[in-house]
């Protein structure tokens, strides 16, 4: 079907409506396109974006607020201020308007880095470059702190002191950070941490107890450091145990399952005792076996003799000194002297160990295991449905209690133990009474029909709509078409009638014709031109007897116009 002729067919149905069928039509399409345009709208996000309307700038002080608002006013800019300190703009406006505004120095109080650097003054001091320095370093410390995300702004102020030649008079620098914090937001003790960490690490010769941090309220944030940090240790070593024990206690039900009958027949817990204290062991070993590194050895030996000595009693004798013949007091000598030095290099071996994070000193495990089940039978030794309970041997203990030890890692030595022991089950117990009809339907249930509960919601909500359909829209339409139909059989001829009797009323025309040419008085050679022509004579007969001012009035009006061309054409000539 084409669609005008589809649009035509919808036109001539509308018109046959009522008036009060068209106005029930008219605010049942119009809800309808309301509430598909809430859903397509609203559902994303069209609405809420208020009109694509962007954030130009956020987070400004009151002063920079009314020097933008004050801009925009005279751009004539529309704008939108949704929140405290932020406001908005059209989308297509965001980018050239922050460019145009931040050209004029707007914001001013936002923080302001080592870009203050960028232009060099002529004639600046060092005194204004110190206090240059102080305010770029400040802004930089500000800006990183804004980028956690529970801050929304900071400030940071530096105290400086002056260098001194004497070290047993420096003073180190100090700090304050003040941070206000986003609705509903805290910092957490390890970001305490790091603000400080952050700004100490900056400034040389600062230390994190030389920062202190507050709030908005003015609260000191930190004061309880040691304590902070011992809780978040034994926070962490708790964590460390919980999730050790449960990882062998994991191990254990994976490895019991398979012949068991499943997770839920074996309960298995552990508990480890760690020794948490760390120990840092230096230690030094010397090799027995000397090496020899150096080795010295020196030899000195002289041979002569002694001069002879001149001595008695003065005189000739003595003065010319020994006479040959005479016995000679002359002596000999002989010096001999070795020295020898040997350096022997002892090898040593310097070792340092850091204790472990945890030291395991004892685990204890215990658990417990299902018995077995087996299948009654009767006299005829053929199975029935009752199952009874079969306790687990002592051998079967055993291997069970090896096998948990070889899993999680027992050490005798260290006075591991393990326990195992061998119940029934309050849930296998109640599997072993026999199921009636109610069990049954329950188990059915369970099993086959509460996967698909999703899919009967969407079944219920299409039967819903079906009888909303059947019950309230059918009849409303039916009764609608009823009304349609009543008024095109009201605008119908009378003479409408059904196929069958299209011979009878051909008959009865004919007869009706044939007695209205017998009383007008006509033959067969009756002229339908003449007689219309004859009764239109009647009627104007009949219009000027009696309205003959209104009929004279028409043929003036007749002639004037028939004669007005004629007389147009003589004024011309």
């Amino acid at each position: 079907m084409e669609f005008k002729t589809l649009f035509a067919q919808l036109v001539v149905f509308f018109t046959k409506l009522t008036q009060t069928q068209r106005i029930i039509i008219g605010a049942s399409t119009a809800g309808i396109i309301a509430f598909l345009i809430f859903l397509v709208v609203y559902t994303s996000g069209g609405v809420s974006g208020k009109d694509n309307y962007k954030v130009l700038f956020d987070s400004l002080s009151s002063s920079d607020a009314a020097q933008v608002i004050e801009q925009l006013e005279k751009d004539q800019i529309p704008y939108r201020i949704p929140e405290d300190n932020v406001i908005t703009v059209p989308a297509e406006l965001v980018y050239k308007e922050r460019i145009a505004i931040a050209s004029l120095g707007i914001p001013k109080e936002s923080d302001v880095g080592f870009e203050l650097f960028d232009n060099q003054e002529f004639g600046a001091t060092s005194f204004d470059q110190n206090v240059k320095f102080l305010r770029a370093l400040e802004g930089e410390l500000s800006r990183t702190i804004n980028a956690l995300s529970p801050v929304a702004s900071s400030s940071v102020n530096l105290a400086m002191p002056k260098d001194t030649l004497f070290v047993s008079e420096a003073i180190r620098p100090t700090a304050s950070v003040m941070v206000i914090l986003v609705e509903n937001r805290v910092l957490s003790n390890k970001q305490i941490r790091g603000i400080k960490n952050l700004v100490s690490s900056a400034v040389s010769r600062m230390h994190m107890e030389d920062v202190t941090l507050i709030n908005e309220e003015g609260e000191t944030l930190g004061d309880e450091d040691d304590t902070s940090a011992f809780n978040e240790l034994s926070s962490m070593q708790q964590k460390f145990k919980s999730s050790q024990e449960k990882k062998r206690e994991r191990k254990i039900t994976e490895v019991l399952s398979p012949f068991i009958g499943g997770t839920k027949r074996v309960v298995a817990k552990v508990t480890i005792e760690y020794d948490f204290a760390q120990q840092n062991t230096t230690s030094e070993m010397y090799d027995p076996e000397n090496v020899v590194r150096s080795e010295q050895s020196s030899e000195e030996k002289r041979e002569g003799s002694k001069p002879s000595e001149v001595g008695g009693v003065p005189g000739t004798v003595s003065n010319i000194g020994p006479v040959e013949g005479l016995s000679s007091s002359k002596t000999s000598e002989s010096y001999e002297k070795t020295n020898s030095t040997t350096n022997y290099e002892i090898s040593k071996t310097v070792s340092t160990t850091k204790g472990e994070f945890a030291r395991i000193k004892r685990i204890s495990a215990a658990v417990v295991v299902d018995g077995k089940y087996e299948t009654v039978k009767d006299e005829d030794g053929e199975d029935t449905e009752e199952k009874r309970y079969v306790a687990l041997d002592e051998s079967q203990i055993d291997a069970i209690s090896s096998l948990v030890q070889q899993s999680i890692g027992i050490n005798s030595a260290r006075g591991d133990l393990v326990s195992v022991r061998n119940f029934q089950f309050e849930s296998s117990r109640a599997e072993l009474v026999p199921e009636n009809s109610a069990s049954k339907a329950n188990r059915f249930v369970s099993t086959y029909l509460t996967p698909f509960i999703p899919v009967f919601k969407y079944l219920l909500a299409f039967l819903l709509l079906f009888i909303l359909y059947k019950k309230i829209i059918s009849p409303f339409a039916e009764r609608m078409l009823e009304f349609t139909k009543d008024d095109e059989e009201m605008e119908k001829p009378i003479l409408d009638m059904d196929d069958d009797e299209d011979e009878s009323l051909v008959e009865k025309v004919q007869q009706m014709r044939k007695k209205v040419e017998d009383q007008l008085g006509v033959g067969e050679g009756f002229n339908e031109d003449e007689l219309k022509y004859d009764v239109l004579l009647e009627k104007l007969k009949t219009a000027a007897d009696d309205k003959p001012e209104e009929i004279a009035s028409l043929l003036q009006a007749l002639i004037e116009e028939s004669t007005a061309p004629d007389m147009d054409s003589g004024k011309g000539k």
